[in-house]
């Protein structure tokens, strides 16, 4: 049972029939109707971390899995999502568009999770707490997003691992009197790679990568267990290893080239250029898990995305434009009080 799907049976409880769902808050399966408690850690959960080694310059070692699988293909973005257990859905967790049913057969296992570890309550809350400290917000937001659907998804992620033998030249600039002296440099520094956490579905958007980014703990990665995703809905990983490498490369640049910055240790670094031997790759193919709260605001479509883990929160928002005409105003005013005490205290 490592694929994304389990049969209603597989989550059937042993005592009265019913159908379990997983409770963040009791880190088991619950049955909805006699409340019995299903565990799910073993002793071997501590392998759920292991990493798998790739080499770029040899066949895929991990090919797509060949199955059919129910999805909920959603037809505003496109994105599809499998739920476990008897929970579905009318809307896309991702972008509230409108689902139907669809079929899909390829796919790659998903090894590792982090479980939801933050009740719908919780995130409900969360995002109640973030509404209300936001500055220049309407005033009737707060009675606005209590309404919002809730969507709970498990979103695909990868961590990679590396190393970079990195050789690199550069020019830095030189105070000189009253110029600026244009210096070259160039040198070699290794650099380490550690569990980079990156998006494996074009669906997880910055916000959501935001909500989630802080979060991650590899410690807390248990295996893929049905039983973990019963109730909330998940997207299966589709991306090959070499693709996922691909979509990494433009934060992986930024990270090497503030590396060489460092490393020259100079004012005004620009003009940096390199190259890069890679070696050491490992991989995980993971599922994170993060509660989306869909609202609208005046027709505007807007979300609030909580991390499953810790209640991190991240949003979109309205503002208020007669409150930021009124903050500028007043800003501007205690500007103009403060220059004219300075003036008259003889200080300018």
């Amino acid at each position: 049972m490592d694929d994304l799907s389990a049969t209603q049976s597989e989550l059937q409880c042993s005592n009265c029939a019913g159908q379990c769902v997983y409770d963040p808050a009791q880190q088991a399966l619950v049955c909805s109707s006699c409340a019995t408690r299903y565990g799910l850690e073993t002793e071997n959960d501590a392998d759920a971390a292991r990493e798998f080694s790739f080499d770029p310059d040899e066949p895929d070692t991990d090919p797509p899995v060949v199955e059919e699988t129910r999805v909920h293909h959603c037809q505003t973005c496109g994105g599809d999502v499998v739920f476990v257990g008897q929970t579905l859905s009318e809307r896309c967790a991702y972008c509230d568009g409108p689902v139907v049913l669809a079929t899909s057969d390829t796919g790659y296992r998903t090894k590792a999770l982090i479980p939801f570890r933050v009740p719908e309550r919780d995130a409900q809350a969360a995002a109640l707490a973030w509404v209300a400290a936001r500055w220049a917000a309407p005033s009737d937001l707060k009675a606005v997003v209590p309404k919002a659907r809730v969507a709970g998804i498990y979103v695909p992620f990868w961590t990679f691992d590396s190393d970079e033998a990195v050789n690199y030249w550069a020019k830095y600039k030189v105070r000189r009197n009253k110029s600026t002296v244009t210096r070259r440099t160039s040198g070699a520094l290794r650099i380490r790679f550690d569990d980079l956490l990156v998006p494996a579905s074009p669906h997880v958007t910055p916000l959501i990568r935001d909500g989630i980014l802080h979060d991650f703990e590899p410690r807390r990665l248990r295996p893929y267990r049905p039983g973990y995703l019963a109730g909330f809905g998940a997207e299966r990983h589709h991306q090959s290893v070499a693709e996922g490498l691909k979509a990494n490369a433009d934060d992986k640049d930024l990270l090497i080239r503030n590396g060489i910055k460092g490393h020259v240790n100079k004012s005004g670094v620009h003009d940096v250029r390199y190259t890069t031997d890679t070696t050491g790759i490992r991989y995980r193919r993971i599922l994170l898990p993060v509660w989306i709260l869909h609202y609208q605001y005046k027709g505007e479509a807007m979300k609030v995305v909580v991390c499953g883990m810790q209640g991190r929160t991240y949003g979109e928002r309205p503002f208020a434009y007669v409150k930021l005409a009124a903050y500028a105003a007043i800003l501007s005013m205690a500007t103009i009080t403060f220059g004219l005490a300075w003036g008259a205290g003889g200080l300018l």
